[in-house]
Parts: structure tokens; sequence; C-alpha cells
């Protein structure tokens, strides 16, 4: 399948403002993800202040925890697809959005009606909306704008080819990349409430099957991760077949604002994990996404030999 071409000069006008509405997305994104790391750091931690119970602060917090977590997603992935849509072209960003946002989905309404890939587990209503009551709508939302940020971290740190071997290779570091995010996610969504696992009782099975399927990590079973890890690189594959490699590396790898949006989707849990003394979940989801973060920021945005790119190569002055 051949590649999309990056926008032209006749859309400059439509690129710009693409560029202003995902940067003002970030930064309000950023902001949510901050004050509500503040907050479950500090007081909205078991048992909750006095002051809390007042009406009006009651109120505030029931509103806030009814629709700041939707909210801030929403925001998410707005930024994330008027950037991607800058970058490559609003055409292929519709069909890798629709293609990340329903494979997801398929995985997800699979692993909670059946338990695979997953592990058996459950939304509560802490999430919002749940597709056909069962998946939040915000779930698959996520995995999109988060995927965004891991092609961008392959297009910094990986060789950018259109051949079948690099594609594959793409989409196991960018399954890696999700998994890594879910180190400290879980654990912390977990402890607030935001589904939960329902291991069944594993003590007859093969030690193989207890070892992946009973709870390991803060009550989560290995079943997750490779779960997340499957479907991370049969998404992140299937987007590779409509954008190559070389198109993700030409018009996301010169921008810091991917990097960005990964960095801060894990500030919240961090908060959580680090308050609520799971210190070894915050301190492997600080290795396992920081690593591979902080190399990225380092290095420099790469163009494919033969490419041209007129890419801005920082958030401060993209779309200016």
């Amino acid at each position: 399948m051949s590649s999309f071409a990056l926008p032209t000069a006749e859309s400059e006008s439509q690129r710009a403002l693409l560029m202003r509405i995902a940067r003002g997305a970030l930064v309000v994104h950023v902001i949510a993800h901050v004050l509500s790391s503040i907050a479950f750091a500090t007081f909205l931690v078991p048992p909750y202040p006095a002051w809390l119970q007042k009406p009006l602060n009651a109120a505030i917090f029931a509103f806030g925890m009814r629709w700041g977590g939707q909210g801030t997603v929403v925001l998410g992935a707005v930024a994330g697809f008027c950037f991607c849509a800058a970058c490559i072209g609003m055409r292929p960003t519709i069909i890798v959005a629709a293609i990340a946002f329903f494979l997801s989905l398929g995985a997800e309404l699979l692993g909670t009606f059946t338990g695979l890939p997953f592990g058996v587990y459950y939304y509560t209503q802490a999430l919002g909306y749940k597709i056909l009551d069962l998946v939040p709508y915000n779930i698959p939302t996520s995995w999109f704008y988060m995927l965004v940020a891991c092609f961008a971290i392959c297009g910094r740190l990986l060789p950018a080819k259109d051949d079948a071997t690099s594609r594959w290779w793409w989409a196991l570091n960018c399954g890696l990349l999700l998994t890594a995010w879910d180190v400290v996610m879980d654990p912390a969504m977990v402890k607030t409430s935001h589904w939960l696992w329902n291991v069944p009782d594993l003590s007859d099975k093969p030690a193989w099957q207890r070892f992946i399927g009973e709870p390991l990590f803060h009550g989560m079973p290995i079943t997750n991760w490779l779960g997340w890890l499957l479907t991370g690189i049969i998404v992140s594959r299937a987007m590779l077949m409509v954008v190559p490699p070389t198109t993700w590396a030409r018009g996301l790898a010169a921008y810091r604002f991917p990097l960005m949006l990964y960095a801060v989707n894990g500030l919240l849990a961090f908060a959580i994990c680090f308050r609520q003394d799971m210190v070894s979940a915050g301190v492997a989801g600080l290795v396992t996404m920081g690593v591979p973060l902080w190399l990225a920021w380092r290095a420099e945005g790469r163009t494919p030999a033969g490419a041209t790119s007129r890419l801005v190569p920082d958030m401060a002055t993209a779309g200016d």
C-alpha cells in the first residue's frame, strides 16, 4: 500500500489551525492532569477531610469525579488527533484513529466478556458511559492518542523503513511502549476503583497457568501485560498498514509534542502509586516509561533518506 503524502503548501493554513487547536488542547490536558495528580496525592485519599463534606465542596468533588477523567481523555484525543492530522493529513488520521478505536474496543469488549486476552476484570462506573455496558468509551479513545505518541517515539529511536520486517518491529515496540504505560496505570486505577480484577481460583491449574494468571503485581496478573502487548502489537500493525513507518517518522518525529502527551498521561498514575504505598509500581513505571521517553527526548527528530520535511521541531513553535 502506498504511503500518504505530508500536507502540501496549499494546506498550510489548515495545518496551522490544527496545530493551534492541538497545542491548546494539550495545555488544558496537562493542566487537568497536574490538578488531578495534586488532588489524588493530597486530600483525595480516604478518609477524606471534613471540609470536603461541605455541600459546595461535595458538589464540586462529585462533578470532578464524574466528568474530570472523561474530559481529560477527550482533551488528549483532540490534541493527538489534531496534531496527527496536521502532520500526516486529515484522511489518514481519520482512518488510523478509527482502526485504533475499534480494534482496541474489540479487544476490551472481548476481555471484559470472556477474560481474554487480559484476564478477568470489569470496569466500574467511574470512567463514564460504557459501550455495551462493558467498556467506557474513553478507554479506546486513549489507546488512539497514546499510540500516536508511541509512533513518534519510534520515529525518533528506530530506523524508518516500509518493509514488512520494519513494520512488525515498529508494532512490537509500540506494544511495549503501551505496556510500559500500563505498568504504573493499572495499579493506580485499580486502587481508585476505576476497574477491578476478579481473578478466579487457579489452585488446581498447572504451575505456568497459576504464574501468569494469579495476582502478582498489586493485584494484577501477568496476563494483563501479555494482553496489552498482544493488543498493542495488533492495533499498531494494522495502523502501519495504512500509514507506514517512513510517514510516521517524517511527520511526527521532529516534534516533542507527542512526547509530552505520552509523559503527562503517566503523571496521575505516578501520584496515586507513590501516595498510596505502591512505590514499586511507581518506580517500575518510571523505568519502563521514563527510559524510552528520555532517549526519545534526547534524540534529534530524524527525516528518512530521500524525504524532505518542513516540520518545526519543537511544540513551542509548531504552527507559528
